[in-house]
């Protein structure tokens, strides 16, 4: 998806109270690995509660980045696909566009070529009644 239809998203403790889940969005398998990486992008540790629990400011924190990062590299990867496609569009349309001039060279030429024939017979003729 490229849609920006609007999600809901929702933040829930687990039933020990010690870690948020979050519903409604889905991940990458690479968001998940970053995610479970022991630093957090920044390099900053994360904050733990006295309980030993992620903060839950910055574990959305974190999650909202993350998603922000996946966002540009689905844009990112869109982008690339439509300049592909430009660019065939373009390859497609000079290549047209050089088929037309070949033709129209040839044309020319063809006619260049029957006006040097018809002069060429004409001062033939000529020759010939003198």
């Amino acid at each position: 998806g490229g849609g920006s239809s609007t999600r809901r998203v929702t933040f829930e403790a687990d039933e020990n109270e010690n870690i948020t889940v979050v519903k409604g969005v889905r991940l990458s398998d690479s968001v998940i690995d970053r995610m479970k990486e022991p630093s957090s992008p920044s390099g900053r540790t994360q904050q733990r509660s006295a309980s030993g629990a992620v903060n839950d400011e910055e574990l959305k924190k974190r999650i909202a980045e993350e998603l922000a990062l996946e966002r540009a590299r689905r844009d990112s990867e869109a982008q690339k696909r439509r300049l592909k496609q430009e660019q065939m569009y373009v390859r497609d349309e000079f290549g047209k566009l050089l088929e037309q001039e070949r033709i129209s060279s040839n044309e020319h030429l063809t006619r260049a070529i029957l006006r040097e024939r018809a002069a060429t017979e004409e001062e033939r003729q000529k020759a010939q009644r003198f």
